[in-house]
């Protein structure tokens, strides 16, 4: 697993000075954005989450693979917002845990958990799509609601087993003033520089390398069907699935990409050469953006699951046109009592 943030302090490879360098160097306006922005994912990720896990646990709804996927992916992000509140107190107190070491713990699982699980079924979704599309009839047992769920069940397995250790691991350090959380001690090693490159590759560079084949297969599909027969590209089926896979595709790039791709060129730099204080200071700051964007991804799916299922997308209109009329309604009441007066 790869580390959310560098610790507070590193030692330093200096004989002569033998200081400690401090890359914890933004500590009041931390206290004032991440709280702010921590509290936004909060409210739109409950919002758009618990929406979709109302509409897709009806009866009337037809449960198949993407449904079913989607499913997981909304519960992987409703479950990571029940450790939002304790990192907003951690911020808003200045980087200081009072939770205690187990919460801080568990906080840290559920955190790494939601960014591999939601990685994991946003790989499953793009295959299942892709599959869906150019594969239909060979491939019809895959996308069997029994083994989609046991694919779900064996990615949580999988999930939970990677992130599992941290509950073992002591994640919380006492410093001269505060407690810290999730700001581990042991970045800078040789051994953590491999481990941190392998996990990278697994757990990002892979399933990206998949999505982005899955979306380049079906554009090219769908292309191909184009000129061939006008009349069939203008189906919305397809149209839907491209735009889903483009989606997914985007939030990698946006939200996972400067995550991972900071942590690879560190652990590169590292293997070669001692990190300087500025180095990780520039490091400890870039990662807590880079972690930010990160979670921001759970905002992000419920856009995905209005592309994904007609019910949710006609429910989220339906909710929209309901606010205007609304809106509307009260505007009017408002101008004839102003008026009548």
């Amino acid at each position: 697993m790869t580390d959310q943030s560098l610790q507070q302090t590193m030692p330093m490879n200096d004989s002569s000075t033998n200081q400690t360098c401090d890359v914890f160097i933004y500590k009041e306006s931390a206290r004032i954005i991440f709280p702010i922005f921590y509290c936004l994912i909060l409210v739109i990720s409950v919002a758009g989450n618990s929406l979709v896990l109302c509409i897709t646990c009806q009866k009337k709804l037809k449960m198949n693979s993407t449904t079913i996927y989607i499913i997981n992916l909304a519960i992987s992000d409703t479950l990571f917002t029940l450790a939002l509140p304790g990192r907003i107190t951690y911020y808003i107190r200045g980087f200081d845990w009072p939770f205690g070491d187990f919460l801080c713990r568990l906080t840290a699982m559920i955190f790494y958990s939601n960014t591999y699980a939601s990685i994991a079924f946003m790989t499953c979704i793009s295959v299942d799509r892709y599959l869906a599309m150019l594969h239909r009839q060979r491939c019809q047992r895959l996308r069997k609601a029994k083994v989609v769920r046991g694919i779900c069940i064996l990615v949580w397995v999988v999930v939970l087993l990677e992130t599992s250790p941290l509950l073992l691991k002591n994640t919380m350090e006492y410093r001269s003033s505060h407690r810290t959380c999730m700001e581990f001690s042991n970045f800078d090693s040789h051994w953590m520089a491999f481990v941190l490159l392998f996990a990278c590759i697994i757990g990002f560079c892979f399933p990206l390398g998949l999505i982005l084949c899955c979306y380049s297969r079906v554009s090219c599909k769908l292309s191909k069907t184009a000129k061939e027969n006008p009349v069939t590209n203008r189906s919305g089926s397809n149209g839907r699935a491209k735009n889903m896979i483009l989606l997914i595709l985007l939030s990698f790039v946006v939200c996972f990409s400067p995550y991972h791709i900071n942590i690879m060129q560190f652990a590169v730099r590292r293997l070669y050469n001692v990190p300087s204080c500025e180095d990780l200071k520039t490091l400890k700051m870039s990662l807590q953006v880079t972690v930010s964007m990160m979670n921001f991804n759970s905002c992000l799916d419920p856009i995905i699951y209005f592309f994904a299922i007609k019910t949710y997308k006609q429910r989220v209109m339906s909710l929209f046109k309901s606010y205007i009329s609304i809106s509307a309604s009260s505007r009017s009441m408002q101008e004839n009592s102003s008026s009548n007066t």
